[in-house]
């Protein structure tokens, strides 16, 4: 069985895939056969620097995977040979406020991801697929996915009406336009390219600002609110954006905190003169997944596929993420 590993400090194109035994499931878990799996920031920046996070290595990276069920553990229950699945970012997270225990679940980092032809898995660590999605859009909702649903619905408690700041157009912020749009609120995006803007815009988007031209982005984001700022912002770029995000924000607004992509430092006077809650957030529980997958479904949306990689072009996978030219999900194709 083919499998690809984290097995230096070397980065992407040290990454080694390798010829390893079928696994069996135990009790309480499944064996999943992974028809795909796509990527996220994380996933690039853990195989760029596995010692930071205190990865023992040989490690499987990626935590994203659809597949279908190949083979089932004693005590397993609600779940059959064949049925279509998703992976659960964190395989003990199953409600309620995430904990220093569940992180310790997350797939990819503290335990074995599932960048393979088979993993085996928690069965109370996976979900059903809406029956109208493929394996590779399927693959996009761990993630990107249900981290855009619990930023919005769960941490911003966002309503029809509320005006939401996306920023730039990678995975978790496609998804954030499209869940917010179905929700009937109004969307503001920045992006530097206008080809991208023009797309968001297409795609339900209220207005748009390109931050190369407008570096003040913040600036213009409150003339389109009529001074007033934006009811809660999806924060994904980190220390570098968020004081613009903060600026951007209307008194007691919110801003979920969930990416670090740029670096910088944050001065947290504006956060007490405004009364703006930061929240961050990591992923989601298997609850809050169930939830979004009645909603994909009940609205047939489909995820935002860039790019597809076969198995054996992992590393390209990877390559294409850290040049942050995608717009949506980037996928690897694990039967191709």
């Amino acid at each position: 069985m083919r499998q690809w590993q984290i097995n230096s400090l070397d980065g992407i194109d040290a990454l080694e895939r390798v010829d390893v035994d079928r696994p069996e499931p135990g009790p309480g878990e499944i064996r999943l056969r992974v028809h795909a799996s796509s990527i996220n920031y994380r996933d690039l920046s853990t195989i760029r620097d596995p010692a930071s996070r205190n990865l023992p290595l040989p490690r499987v990276p990626n935590s994203d995977a659809a597949g279908e069920v190949t083979a089932i553990g004693a005590g397993v229950e609600g779940i059959a040979v064949g049925d279509r699945v998703a992976s659960c970012f964190f395989g003990d997270w199953q409600d309620g406020p995430c904990s220093a225990a569940i992180m310790a679940t997350a797939l990819g980092g503290a335990r074995d991801g599932v960048l393979a032809e088979e993993v085996v898995l928690a069965a109370r660590g996976v979900v059903p697929l809406p029956d109208h999605l493929d394996y590779v859009a399927g693959s996009t909702l761990t993630c990107a996915g249900l981290t855009a649903w619990n930023a919005l619905f769960r941490a911003a408690r966002i309503r029809a009406g509320d005006t939401v700041l996306l920023l730039g157009t990678g995975g978790v912020s496609v998804f954030a336009l499209q869940f917010a749009v179905l929700a009937g609120a109004r969307v503001i995006m920045t992006s530097s390219s206008d080809e991208k803007l023009a797309r968001v815009r297409d795609m339900g988007a209220w207005q748009t600002v390109n931050y190369r031209t407008n570096p003040d982005w913040d600036k213009a984001v409150l003339d389109l609110t009529g001074g007033v700022g934006v009811d809660a912002v999806v924060e994904v770029g980190g220390a570098g954006t968020l004081e613009r995000s903060i600026a951007a924000t209307r008194v007691a607004g919110t801003v979920v905190l969930i990416g670090v992509l740029t670096g910088g430092e944050i001065n947290p006077v504006n956060i007490m003169r405004k009364s703006i809650r930061v929240q961050g957030i990591y992923g989601g529980s298997r609850n809050m997944f169930l939830d979004m997958n009645r909603a994909i479904s009940h609205h047939r949306l489909e995820p935002v596929i860039h790019q597809r990689f076969g198995f054996e072009s992992a590393r390209d996978a990877y390559h294409a993420m850290a040049a942050a030219g995608h717009f949506g999900k980037l996928v690897i194709d694990v039967s191709d």
